[in-house]
């Protein structure tokens, strides 16, 4: 069957893709579907027809899924926060492990890799200590509120659709974050809609007000709440923050980041504290951490403190070691690793969270970690002799080709990776296993009911 855009054709999903998609098949020929579960059975309609695959819509679900549930947010299916709400938990589990095993194999050439069973999250719900929403001048409407366009206008403060940088779901809360944080979400849209200032349009690249970002502390039960705008007008945001912070309790900061580049990233080129400290405590395991608006800290505590016991576990330290950790953030794993290690030194491109890790190791305690600050690249040939351990914690995109050829030639011991992206942590364990021999992967769910996964490898040098 020659497949064409337009087509409607009945698939059984066979598996799942990297991503929010099912797979299908016509003769041998691949459709991915968005949103389908394995086990489904469906019509589709195909909307994008490549020579070697097709991508489609469900159009009716004919047999759903033994693994398929009913969503409970309202936006499922539209919104990027979450892509997976609509599969069993135990199964989104099962299809993380899958695809760690496969990128693994299709993309770094292993075979029979030793890949355990993923590690759950404590909370499947209100798990998330970030969330970041965004304004837009141009809401993108759901099927359902379509006759409302013309009453609500084009304000939107809520969350993307996939794959899109400028289309906005408005909304009053998300699951993902627990309740006080939908709260203050609803408070600031109250605000930004009735005080007449215009929220920035990412086309027309006027406007004043860009995002909000609202952080938590389970363990101290304190938020942030990080207003991001195009200037700084002191009037507009600090009655604002005086009605958050007398609205909503537990409201023990409110920053401004001013951002008036056309990027769209929730990230100042300055801030402005307007309330309390500028930054909140976290704890994971019994250390504490300092986290400023614009730090990486994980954003599942309690499923983070599972994370770095799987790393302590595989690092099997003695006490005497020198340990080397890439992108360190703000400390958390040389921090976790401390009392068991000599010397713990992380580098870090980001200058405010190397400040926080240091005052994070003051506040802890300890004096064996040190941190430099800069591109890893520039800074790892600082490293003259091979750690004893030597842990690797990229970004999605993976190691920069410099950093992984500075790594094989300083060659360490032993060597534990961390991954938030299976496919490149594929590609950069298939060029490392010449000389290393990879000893087993454990993933950790940090994000349900989404597709992302990490995944922690244990690595040793072939002697």
């Amino acid at each position: 069957m020659k497949l064409r855009k337009g087509d409607i054709v009945e698939l059984t999903i066979e598996k799942m893709a990297y991503g929010a998609h099912g797979i299908g098949r016509i003769d041998d020929f691949v459709v991915f579907v968005r949103g389908a579960v394995p086990g489904d059975r469906i019509t589709a309609g195909i909307y994008k027809k490549k020579r070697a695959y097709a991508e489609a819509k469900i159009v009716e679900l004919i047999t759903p899924s033994p693994d398929r549930e009913k969503p409970l947010c309202p936006f499922s299916g539209y919104c990027g926060g979450c892509q997976w709400q609509q599969i069993r938990y135990e199964k989104q589990l099962q299809y993380k492990q899958e695809q760690v095993k496969e990128s693994l194999e299709h993309i770094g050439g292993l075979k029979d890799v030793s890949v355990l069973n993923t590690i759950p999250s404590e909370n499947i719900f209100a798990y998330r200590n970030k969330m970041e929403f965004s304004f837009s001048d141009r809401r993108w409407f759901l099927p359902q509120e379509l006759d409302r366009r013309e009453l609500e206008g084009n304000f939107a403060l809520g969350l993307h659709v996939p794959g899109t940088y400028n289309k906005v779901i408005d909304m009053d809360g998300c699951l993902l974050q627990k309740e006080t944080g939908n709260d203050i979400l609803k408070e600031v849209k109250r605000y930004v809609k009735n005080c007449g200032v215009p929220v920035y349009g990412l086309k027309s690249h006027k406007g004043f007000w860009r995002f909000v970002t609202i952080r938590y502390s389970r363990a101290f039960d304190e938020w942030m709440v990080n207003l991001v705008t195009s200037e700084n007008r002191p009037e507009i945001t600090r009655p604002l923050a005086e009605i958050l912070c007398d609205q909503i309790k537990n409201i023990s900061t409110v920053v401004n980041n001013i951002h008036p580049g056309k990027a769209s990233i929730a990230v100042g080129e300055r801030e402005v504290i307007i309330s309390g400290k500028g930054y909140i405590k976290d704890r994971i395991g019994r250390f504490t951490f300092q986290v400023s608006a614009n730090s990486f800290f994980q954003t599942n505590s309690l499923t983070a403190e599972k994370l770095y016991q799987t790393v302590s576990d595989y690092a099997e330290l003695t006490g005497a070691e020198d340990v080397l950790d890439l992108y360190s953030g703000t400390g958390t794993i040389p921090i976790f690793l401390s009392n068991m290690a000599g010397t713990v030194t992380g580098m870090e491109i980001s200058k405010s969270a190397v400040l926080d890790a240091r005052r994070n190791c003051e506040d802890n305690g300890i004096d064996n970690c040190r941190f430099i600050s800069g591109d890893v690249r520039e800074t790892f040939p600082l490293i003259s002799n091979p750690p004893d351990l030597l842990i690797i914690d990229p970004p999605r995109a993976g190691m920069h080709k410099d950093v992984l050829a500075q790594v094989m030639a300083l060659s360490p011991d032993n060597i534990i990776y961390i991954s938030c992206n299976p496919a490149t942590m594929g590609r950069d364990i298939g060029h490392m296993i010449q000389d290393y021999e990879l000893i087993e992967i454990q993933p950790v769910d940090m994000f349900p009911h989404t597709y992302h996964i990490e995944a922690i490898a244990k690595l040793c040098l072939r002697k």
